[in-house]
């Protein structure tokens, strides 16, 4: 699946409301960013993932819940959920 910025914000919106159990409308996007991520898991790799080294462009996307903000990873090929409870996921 090949992602623009719109879409990865849209997906990244569903899917922080389905984890929380809310509503689409009761997640806000705070900030998206350009950015050049550390290596091809857009400095979000899971538990015993291996990644490619190299810089990798990308979107920080930062949205607001129940009070919190949340930050998912994204380019054209992948979204990460970053440091939810202490780990990051693939989405």
């Amino acid at each position: 699946m090949a992602f623009t910025k719109q879409a990865a914000i849209a997906r990244a919106r569903q899917e922080l409301a389905s984890r929380l159990g809310l509503k689409e409308t009761d997640v806000q996007e705070q900030a998206v960013d350009d950015v050049d991520f550390p290596d091809m898991a857009l400095g979000a790799g899971v538990n015993g993932e291996m990644s490619g080294q190299m810089i990798t462009p990308g979107w920080r996307i930062r949205l607001k819940a129940n009070g919190q903000s949340f930050e998912y990873r994204a380019n054209e090929q992948q979204l990460r959920l970053f440091n939810y409870r202490g780990a990051n996921y693939k989405v």
